[in-house]
C-alpha cells in the first residue's frame, strides 16, 4: 500500500500547537513542585454506572459489538488510576488546574506533538467500501473513535477541550436529532463527525435499499446539522456483508472503521497484543463513564509511546 505525505489541515496544526503549549505548562509545573511549591490532590476517577443499553461481547477472533466493549481472550487491562506522562497535580492557589466532575485538568497525559500525517491511498475494491480496524502506517499514533450520542455526558465538551487531541464522533441520527447544538463545542474542540446510521440497525443481511437509506441517510442529516457531510462510516455493532460495503460506497463514504481497542468503565480491552498498536483504533461510546472512558484511552495511548491523531488526516 503506498503512502503519501500530506501538509497537516489547519485544524491539525492548531492542535499540534495547544498540546505542545500544555507540555511546556506541564514543565514549568513540574519545576514549581521541585522548588517548594503546595500541590493539590490529582482528581480521581470514578466508575459511574453505565445506562440500560445493549452490550454485546466478542472474543478476539472476532468483532467485537459496536454498542458494549470488546472481550479479548487474556484478562482485560486497564491503563490505571495514573501513568507516565500524567500532568503534575494541581498547585494550589489561583494558577492550578480547574476541578470538574469526575476528573481534572491534572489527569491528563501530556503528549509529544503528533507528526506530520502521511495518508494513505487505500486500494480500489470495484465499488466497494474498503473497512479497516486500523490505519496502516508506521507512525506513532492512534485514533480515539467514539460512537452513537445518545447519552450526552455534560462534562464531554469541557474534557475534550482541555485534553487538546483529535477525535471522530461516529453519531447516530436519531441520537442527534433532539439536541444537534450538543455536539458543536465537541466539534469545536477538534472532533470530526461520521456517519453511524439513522437509527443503529444491524445492518448484515438486510436488503441494498435498507442499508443505503440508514448509511446516505444518516450521512445527509449530519451535514445538515454540521455542514460537512461524512466520508468514513461504521456499521452498528460493527456487523456488515458485501451490501454494506457497496451501499456505502455508492453513498459516497470512503471507508468504514471496525476498531482494535474498546474501553468501557475505565478499562481497555484489547483484541491481540495488550498494548496499543500504530494506526490502532479505539472505540469508546457516549456513556455515564465517559470522563474515566476517554482518560483511561489516552493513557493507554501514553502508556504505548503513541500520540492520538485524526483519523481523517489519514484516510479521509
Amino acid at each position: 500500500m503506498s503512502i503519501l505525505r500530506c501538509p497537516a489541515t489547519r485544524s491539525t496544526m492548531a492542535l499540534r500547537s495547544m498540546m505542545a503549549l500544555r507540555s511546556a505548562a506541564a514543565l514549568l509545573a513540574g519545576t514549581a513542585l521541585l522548588a517548594g511549591c503546595a500541590a493539590g490532590p490529582v482528581g480521581g476517577l470514578a466508575e459511574p454506572s453505565i445506562p440500560p443499553t445493549a452490550i454485546s461481547s466478542t472474543a478476539s477472533s472476532g468483532p467485537a459489538s459496536s454498542s458494549g466493549p470488546a472481550t479479548s481472550s487474556g484478562p482485560a487491562t486497564s491503563s490505571g488510576p495514573a501513568g507516565p506522562g500524567i500532568a503534575p497535580s494541581a498547585v494550589a492557589g489561583a494558577g492550578g488546574p480547574k476541578a470538574h466532575h469526575g476528573w481534572s485538568e491534572a489527569d491528563i497525559p501530556v503528549f509529544a506533538p503528533a507528526p506530520v500525517p502521511e495518508r494513505v491511498i487505500l486500494p480500489g475494491t470495484d465499488g466497494s467500501a474498503p473497512y479497516l480496524s486500523r490505519v496502516p502506517t508506521a507512525q506513532k499514533v492512534a485514533f480515539i473513535t467514539i460512537d452513537d450520542g445518545y447519552l450526552k455526558h455534560p462534562e464531554a465538551p469541557a474534557l475534550l477541550a482541555a485534553a487538546h487531541v483529535p477525535v471522530t464522533l461516529f453519531l447516530t441520527a436519531d441520537a442527534v436529532r433532539e439536541d444537534p447544538d450538543y455536539f458543536r463545542p465537541l466539534i469545536d474542540a477538534g472532533a470530526v463527525v461520521e456517519a453511524h446510521t439513522i437509527s443503529h440497525p444491524d445492518l448484515r443481511g438486510t436488503s441494498y435499499a435498507t442499508q443505503k437509506h440508514q448509511l446516505c441517510g444518516s450521512a445527509d442529516e449530519l451535514a445538515g446539522w454540521f455542514t460537512r457531510r461524512p466520508v468514513l462510516f461504521r456499521p452498528p455493532y460493527g456487523n456488515k456483508d458485501a451490501t454494506t460495503l457497496r451501499a456505502a460506497h455508492d453513498c459516497g463514504l470512503k471507508a468504514g472503521f471496525m476498531w482494535r481497542e474498546t474501553v468501557h468503565k475505565g478499562k481497555v480491552r484489547y483484541q491481540g497484543e495488550h498494548r496499543v498498536q500504530p494506526g490502532d483504533v479505539i472505540l469508546m461510546h457516549f456513556r455515564e463513564a465517559f470522563p474515566a472512558d476517554f482518560l483511561a484511552a489516552l493513557r493507554a495511548i501514553r502508556k504505548a509511546g503513541l500520540t492520538p491523531a485524526l483519523l481523517e488526516d489519514y484516510v479521509a
